[in-house]
């Protein structure tokens, strides 16, 4: 990757949408040589897809929690089969430390979150949990 690539991808992080033309007007370069480069990032699978990034308003009314797990050695595939039935479960990150793996969970009210952490907490190979509840975000520069 070089400058235009960087480039390229900072303006698509602020904005998925923004066409072709704009991002070669930016960058002051020909739009073939846009188009040229967003086919070699695709591919390349620097860039993996576009999407949307919610706002507050639509996050309003969704309790957002992290539960850091230790598991049972070599019980990390079965558990993470079971985690992807589960509809609440957004994403999952291995870690190093203490922990082994990192759940980002989210759910509409207190009800369904406390039986998704329960369903959690009772599987098979799981031997401890730890829920952190998300109150409110400070900073947010997720792409």
């Amino acid at each position: 990757m070089d400058d235009l690539d960087s480039g390229i991808i900072s303006l698509l992080s602020a904005d998925a949408r923004t066409s072709v033309a704009t991002l070669a007007r930016k960058l002051k370069v020909a739009r073939s040589t846009i188009q040229a480069r967003l086919e070699r990032l695709e591919t390349g699978g620097i860039i993996a897809g576009y999407t949307l990034k919610l706002g507050e308003e639509a996050r309003q009314g969704r309790l957002r929690a992290s539960v850091l797990l230790t598991i049972e050695p070599r019980g990390q595939a079965a558990i993470l089969s079971r985690l992807k039935s589960i509809a609440e479960v957004e994403r999952v990150f291995t870690t190093s430390g203490r922990f082994d793996l990192l759940l980002q969970v989210a759910a509409p009210n207190t009800s369904v979150l406390d039986g998704v952490l329960d369903q959690i907490g009772a599987m098979t190979g799981v031997k401890s949990s730890e829920s952190l509840i998300h109150l409110s975000t400070r900073i947010d520069r997720a792409v």
